[in-house]
């Protein structure tokens, strides 16, 4: 039995190992990271074996265009090997994906494989007119619809939308660099 719940701290440290062993070191240098890092997620779920064990993970995180509108950016997703055939990584798909339906979100976008996500409704060409702050293999740059014609509206480079500075609470500036300067 796998119980999908909010991620709390207590689980800060298997998630991050559960990443480590998915992603590897590499998963820092990914322009996605970049639109994550020093912020806090819009929505964070992990998902809990019998035993209370963290065997998956998934983050939601608010990003904007040039014109401010924004869209939740879904990633990582990762699942234990162990449990991998055992639909975790759907379940969570679902209730991340439901639960930004829920909260009035009009749009996900994420860089994945297409045909594991076009189970979920996420396509290929639907963000012609956006960019990532850094490279990515836009084959892979998916975007869903909640609210149907969302992301025809999108325009220009994505940056960090609602951060946080996690000492203070306050609203932070994000501190990217410059799209040239971004890895």
């Amino acid at each position: 039995m796998i119980d999908i719940v909010d991620e709390a701290p207590v689980h800060l440290g298997a998630r991050e190992r559960l990443l480590d062993l998915c992603f590897g070191e590499e998963r820092f240098l990914k322009t996605s990271e970049r639109l994550r890092e020093g912020r806090l997620p819009v929505f964070a779920f992990a998902a809990l074996n019998e035993s209370g064990k963290l065997v998956g993970t998934v983050r939601l995180w608010s990003v904007a265009d040039r014109n401010g509108a924004q869209s939740l950016l879904l990633g990582p997703l990762a699942v234990d090997p162990a449990c991998r055939g055992g639909k975790v990584g759907d379940r969570l798909m679902r209730h991340a994906l439901n639960q930004a339906a829920v909260h009035g979100h009009g749009s996900v976008i994420l860089v994945g494989d297409l045909p594991y996500y076009a189970r979920f409704g996420f396509q290929a060409g639907l963000l012609d007119d956006v960019a990532l702050p850094g490279p990515v293999q836009y084959d892979r740059f998916l975007g869903m619809e909640i609210a149907p014609g969302h992301l025809c509206g999108l325009d220009g480079v994505l940056t960090a939308a609602g951060l946080i500075d996690p000492a203070t609470g306050a609203a932070a500036s994000d501190g990217f660099p410059s799209v040239s300067k971004a890895i």
